[in-house]
């Protein structure tokens, strides 16, 4: 069964200060509560991991300290009325 991945997002919010100190600049592949891989680049996370897991059942995330770094701003010129 696929998960929505709040689980993993969640043990990432919880734990971000400490996984930074550990994995600074790395892409973390977070399965459950659990870091199950850090690699070097996005690609190559989701490369190893897609052979172990079925996609959608791991959270890929850029450990990086702040906010900004799990959330996005997206500007548009739409007009609403």
């Amino acid at each position: 069964m696929k998960s929505d991945l709040s689980i993993e997002f969640k043990f990432y919010l919880s734990h971000q200060k400490e996984l930074v100190e550990k994995y600074k600049g790395k892409f973390l592949v977070i399965k459950g509560e659990k870091v199950v891989g850090d690699y070097d680049s996005f690609e190559n996370a989701l490369d190893h991991s897609q052979k172990n897991f079925e996609l959608g059942t791991f959270l890929i995330q850029e450990c990086l300290p702040g906010e900004e770094n799990y959330t996005q701003t997206f500007h548009t010129r739409a007009i609403f009325a």
